[in-house]
């Protein structure tokens, strides 16, 4: 008989100590494997980087392209005082910029660093077997697979029925291809926390047992961010892992998301000697989140330089609730 899930669990805040983010990364910057791994992601992201923003068509950009709703630009120009079209143009253009690398910079990510932690994109074409999977691992007798979002609100109620759907349709024939009976399925997101999710991540779980019947279902979803089922002798689980979870698990170590972090920083944000010269923030939080009063005088690694220890707070406030001093 299928049964009605309704407990969802419970999301406390996460909270990063910066004064633990530093000593992960003196021991990465320790690790001689860690270090390649971000060398090679900082590389791989560089190129790839550089060639998207190199396509991106801005110099001849039509409005007709932008799709802002004209009631927010002059809600807009309202706040910001503005008398000419130039002004607004200069503000247009940044947040068409950033839609357009919204819509590539999560699959791009997925792409460099996969590979990185031994698993392997998956590439198929709509409608498919596989056009839930991102990723895989044949890992023993388990098959990892991953099918990855870039933040914690993508999901609405169809695209997590549609998750469900797919993973106990197709269970047993991946499975099969791989010639093993266990499956270890996650439902991974770039960034983010449980706490800032809209839950329809949750609800794929909700979704599956609601399919399987009871006596198939070896863990169920209530108050879980997991669940494990059976079918025709394939043993699955399935796990909703967001942000950290997920980066860690990809890597198998707790550090991992600060490499992908650093490789970041490296690729894309220059160092520099001098002190920023505007730093005055209007986002309430944003002085405490990046400042580095913490970080002591003698503090010193060579992945990253002093200027850009600010990004590294400013990155790891997007993987937690609260980023702390100690």
């Amino acid at each position: 008989m299928v049964r009605k899930l309704r407990s969802i669990p419970k999301a406390d805040r996460l909270v990063l100590r910066k004064v633990d983010i530093l000593a992960a990364v003196e021991e990465i910057d320790a690790d001689i494997n860690a270090r390649q791994r971000i060398l090679d992601m900082e590389i791989d992201f560089r190129q790839r980087i550089d060639s998207f923003i190199s396509s991106l068509p801005m110099n001849s950009a039509k409005l007709e392209k932008f799709n802002t709703s004209p009631f927010v630009l002059m809600f807009y120009c309202k706040q910001r005082g503005y008398q000419h079209i130039s002004e607004i143009e200069k503000d247009i253009l940044p947040a068409k910029l950033f839609s357009s690398m919204e819509t590539s910079a999560g699959k791009m990510t997925e792409v460099v660093a996969l590979p990185i932690y031994g698993w392997s994109a998956v590439s198929s074409g709509m409608h498919s077997r596989k056009s839930v999977l991102d990723g895989m691992k044949l890992d023993s007798n388990i098959l990892r697979l991953a099918t990855l979002k870039s933040g914690p609100r993508c999901l609405n109620d169809e695209m997590s029925k549609d998750i469900a759907v797919d993973i106990v349709s197709n269970c047993v024939e991946w499975a099969r291809e791989a010639s093993v009976d266990n499956i270890d399925f996650t439902y991974g997101v770039l960034y983010g926390t449980r706490r800032i999710s809209n839950k329809k991540d949750w609800h794929i779980l909700r979704n599956i047992c609601e399919q399987i019947p009871g006596n198939d279902i070896s863990i169920p979803a209530e108050n879980n961010w997991y669940c494990a089922f059976s079918k025709s002798d394939t043993h699955v689980k399935v796990s909703v892992r967001i942000g950290i979870d997920w980066w860690n698990y990809l890597g198998n170590h707790q550090n991992t998301f600060i490499e992908i972090c650093i490789a970041l920083i490296r690729a894309c944000v220059v160092a520099t000697n001098v002190v920023d010269p505007d730093r005055q923030f209007t986002i309430a939080d944003l002085e405490s989140v990046v400042s580095t009063d913490i970080v002591p005088a003698d503090y010193n690694v060579s992945l990253l330089q002093r200027s850009q220890y600010p990004w590294l707070f400013f990155l790891s406030k997007h993987f937690c609730d609260d980023i702390i001093d100690e």
